[in-house]
C-alpha cells in the first residue's frame, strides 16, 4: 500500500479526536506508527518546569550538534480541555530535523484551570527554556513558538501580551510565531469548549488576540486547512489583517481542502506529501534570524 493512502487512512481517523464524545484518541496511535525523522534524537523526557503533575516537558535535538541551534516550543491543541506531549514525538522530530532544538511541554487544562491558566504555564515553559536550553545545545536568544490549534492560541497570545512573560520574570525575546489552524478572533463564545474554558474572563475581548496586536508583535506565519470546520479560515485572515495594519512580517498559507488536523499530521514523515507545512515554517523563521537564509546554517550564538 502506498504511503500516501496510508496517510490518509490515518487522518480520516484522527479526524476523530475533534467528535464530541470521542473517548480516546487516535493520535497516539498515529504517533507510534509514524516513522520518525532521522538524524535526531530526543535529548530529555518529563523534565519538571514547575510543580505539578501537568508541567513535564521533552526535549528533541539534531544529532551531533556542534553549535548552539535556535529553539522552538510547540503548543499541542486540544480545545483547552486534553492533550498531551508524548502524542506528538513527530513534531519534535520533525523540528529538530529541519536544525531547532524542539520543546514540546504539557500544560493545565479545564477544569483544573480556565483562561488564563493554560497561557500561565507556556510562559512558565518559555521561562524555564531561558534559564536551561543552553544545557541542551539551545541558544536562548532565538526562540521561537509554534503551535496547533488551541496549542496556536496560546503560542499567539503568549507572544501578543508581553505580561505573561514579566510576570514570571522571563526576560526572553519569542523572534517569530508559527500558527497552525488557530482561532484567534471566537467572541461571543458560542462553542462549549471556548465556554468553559473562558466563559468567567472578566474582559472577553480582551482574551481575543486580534484585539492585542500591537507594533511590538513578532513576526507570523499563520497556516490552516481551507476545510477546516472546527477552527474556521476567518481566524488566520483576520489575525493577518492586524498583523498588515502594524507592518509586522506576516505569511500566510490556506491548503487547498485540508481540515483541521491535516496541517499538524502534514509535519510527520507519513503525510508531508499533503501539505508543505514543516518547509514553509522552516523558511519563514530562516527569513527572521533562526538561520541564515542563504546556507541554511545557524548564524553564531546570539550575545
Amino acid at each position: 500500500m502506498r504511503i500516501g493512502l496510508i496517510a490518509r487512512l490515518l487522518l480520516v481517523l484522527t479526524a476523530l479526536m475533534v467528535t464530541p464524545g470521542f473517548s480516546f484518541t487516535i493520535l497516539d496511535a498515529f504517533d507510534g506508527a509514524v516513522p520518525k525523522d532521522e538524524g535526531t534524537v530526543k535529548v530529555a523526557s518529563d523534565i519538571a518546569y514547575a510543580p505539578g503533575e501537568r508541567h513535564g516537558l521533552d526535549i528533541y535535538a539534531p544529532s551531533g550538534l556542534t553549535e548552539p541551534a535556535p529553539v522552538m516550543m510547540f503548543i499541542y491543541g486540544g480545545g483547552w480541555n486534553r492533550g498531551d506531549r508524548v502524542e506528538y514525538e513527530f513534531v519534535g522530530h520533525a523540528f529538530a530535523a529541519r536544525g531547532f532544538v524542539t520543546v514540546i511541554a504539557d500544560y493545565r487544562v479545564v477544569p483544573e484551570v480556565r483562561f488564563p491558566g493554560f497561557i500561565e504555564d507556556g510562559a512558565a515553559a518559555l521561562k524555564w527554556i531561558e534559564a536551561n536550553i543552553s544545557q541542551y545545545g539551545g541558544d536562548p536568544g532565538r526562540v521561537y513558538l509554534s503551535g496547533h490549534s488551541a496549542g496556536a492560541y496560546n503560542a499567539v497570545m503568549l507572544a501578543l501580551e508581553p505580561s505573561f512573560l514579566r510576570d514570571i520574570g522571563a526576560e526572553l525575546t519569542i523572534k517569530g510565531v508559527a500558527g497552525i489552524s488557530g482561532p484567534y478572533s471566537f467572541y461571543p463564545f458560542i462553542v462549549e469548549q471556548a465556554k468553559a474554558a473562558f466563559g468567567n474572563a472578566p474582559n472577553p475581548e480582551g482574551t481575543q488576540p486580534v484585539n492585542l496586536v500591537t507594533a511590538e508583535a513578532p513576526p507570523m506565519f499563520l497556516a490552516t486547512g481551507t476545510a477546516d470546520l472546527i477552527v474556521r479560515p476567518s481566524n488566520t485572515t483576520l489575525l493577518a489583517e492586524k498583523l498588515n495594519e502594524f507592518r509586522i512580517p506576516v505569511e500566510t498559507r490556506f491548503y487547498e481542502g485540508l481540515g483541521h488536523m491535516e496541517p499538524v499530521i502534514a509535519l510527520s514523515t507519513l503525510a508531508r506529501d499533503r501539505a508543505p507545512v514543516l518547509d514553509q515554517i522552516t523558511a519563514f523563521f530562516a527569513n527572521q534570524g533562526a538561520f541564515d537564509p542563504a546556507t541554511g546554517k545557524p548564524p553564531p550564538l546570539s550575545p
